[in-house]
């Protein structure tokens, strides 16, 4: 069985979680939890949607997001202010545009 890459671990431990506070919360045991974090048993769609309602994050968060990476260009937009993510927005236009040589 291939490891599912995720951040199930990471997010839980932004939060302050315990695996048996975070199994409590969705109504699994903490045995089921510790398998799933350690990439022995596979997590469902449901497990995620779940986990990311007890996290307050996104299911796709769990998966593709790690919480703790401060350079992570997640966490440097969750930290914008509304105006500020409307100008990160235009200057990854203008970045994306040169790159592709379609700058206009």
């Amino acid at each position: 069985m291939a490891k599912q890459p995720h951040y199930i671990r990471e997010w839980r431990k932004h939060r302050d979680l315990t695996q048996e506070q975070l199994a409590e919360r969705i109504g699994i045991a903490r045995s089921y939890l510790t398998k799933i974090e350690r990439g022995t048993r596979r997590y469902d769609q449901p497990f995620l949607e779940a986990a990311a309602e007890q996290l307050r994050c996104e299911p796709c968060d769990l998966i593709m997001r790690d919480p703790s990476d401060p350079e992570g260009i997640w966490s440097i937009w969750d930290s914008l202010k509304p105006a500020e993510r409307v100008q990160a927005i235009a200057v990854l236009r203008a970045i994306q545009g040169t790159a592709t040589g379609t700058n206009g």
